[in-house]
């Protein structure tokens, strides 16, 4: 059957950018804000405040509500995360609404709204979707009709219900894992701006990362990954990718380079390899190896804000060797005494909950097709 005969789409609003508000009743949910299958806002996420009754009946968005992005990137594009019919679930509980380009979802009976999420949650599905959409090199787009015109086999509601229930225990799981993460950074940034922050009045000597870390990059390209490669590859993207090769075995502090991710900062314990825009910084030999943990906090937390914004005329920021090389801390041996095994404790509680969350990751991408072709009965499942 077709989409359209279970379900209906709202398309959203023309909001007036002279009406947007930076802290207003209602968030708008822009394209922007559709990333990896949720909705989520940023510092400069526009908001509004609604009098119009009939506009907030209308394109008020609720928790569990199934989104589309009509506009998007053509899937010649490389990523994914920004194509065009890219699906999310709202899961906030922030007042919002829809804008234009951004549709809703709207079941009728017969279909659990969250099947139709996961359904689009497999690439094949996704990519099939945003395949027919039409525009230039640069955006795509796709409209309601070409959603609800979409074939799909739909089992009786109550298999929907269960395999729903099945995929999202999984998620609840992974979602929980982010927030203790998200309360762990917290910790990590709070004793950061207390005590080693420049404002914080450290006392102790300014050094720089070189004379404690060895810097170094990749030399591949990004096409150099392998589909269920044996170890990381670490590109300038938010998601790791797989290769078979690996040029270190250790803890790392690894930072993208160049592009729209510029300065984002992870730690990673284990055997990886590296895009050639990609760094890692990892402790030179003598110095005590806890120290990684302290430094992977004040690179992560300080270096984005001096390389961030266009940086030497160019419109897409990017690193060069000597920003890592002679990016300058306060050393005090008393501070690190103290408060490098916070940092430890923290950096590798965080880092158990991300290899958990990628496990439960390919968990349900395992699952995710399997249930939906009934390959697999939900009734063996036991999660």
């Amino acid at each position: 059957m077709q989409i359209g005969e279970v379900a209906s789409f709202q398309n959203g609003y023309a909001f007036k950018s002279k009406d947007f508000v930076q802290d207003g009743k209602y968030k708008i949910i822009k394209i922007k804000e559709l990333k990896d299958g949720k909705v989520r806002f940023f510092n400069d996420s526009a908001s509004v405040n609604i009098d119009d009754e009939r506009i907030i009946e209308k394109y008020i968005v609720e928790k569990e509500d199934v989104l589309f992005a009509l506009t998007g990137d053509p899937v010649n594009k490389n990523n994914p995360l920004s194509w065009v019919g890219r699906v999310s679930v709202y899961e906030d509980d922030q007042l919002a609404v829809l804008n234009q380009r951004v549709c809703k979802l709207v079941p009728k009976e017969g279909l659990n709204a969250k099947y139709i999420y996961y359904y689009f949650r497999i690439f094949n599905n996704f990519y099939a979707l945003a395949s027919i959409a039409k525009g230039s090199a640069s955006q795509a787009n796709i409209s309601t009709k070409d959603i609800e015109a979409m074939e799909i086999a739909l089992p009786s509601l109550n298999i929907q219900n269960k395999i729903v229930s099945v995929l999202d225990s999984i998620e609840e799981k992974i979602n929980q894992n982010n927030k203790i993460n998200k309360n762990l950074e917290q910790q990590a940034d709070t004793i950061y701006q207390s005590f080693f922050s420049p404002k914080s009045g450290i006392q102790g000597k300014r050094v720089t990362l070189d004379e404690y870390c060895s810097i170094f990059t990749g030399k591949k390209n990004a096409n150099a990954s392998v589909d269920g490669g044996k170890y990381k590859f670490f590109t300038c993207a938010p998601d790791a990718l797989q290769i078979d090769s690996y040029i270190y075995d250790g803890n790392a502090i690894i930072i993208s380079g160049n592009g729209a991710y510029t300065g984002r900062t992870r730690f990673y314990s284990g055997r990886f390899d590296l895009y050639q825009r990609t760094y890692a910084c990892t402790l030179l030999d003598g110095i005590n190896p806890d120290y990684i943990f302290p430094l992977y906090w004040f690179v992560k937390l300080e270096l984005s804000k001096k390389i961030m914004g266009g940086t030497r005329g160019s419109a897409i920021p990017y690193i060069v060797m000597n920003d890592l090389a002679k990016f300058e801390f306060i050393y005090s041996d008393e501070m690190f005494d103290t408060y490098v095994p916070i940092f430890k404790s923290l950096t590798e509680s965080i880092h158990v909950n991300e290899l958990e969350n990628e496990h439960l990751s390919n968990l349900r991408d395992t699952l995710l097709p399997q249930l939906m072709s009934g390959e697999l009965d939900v009734s063996d499942i036991n999660l």
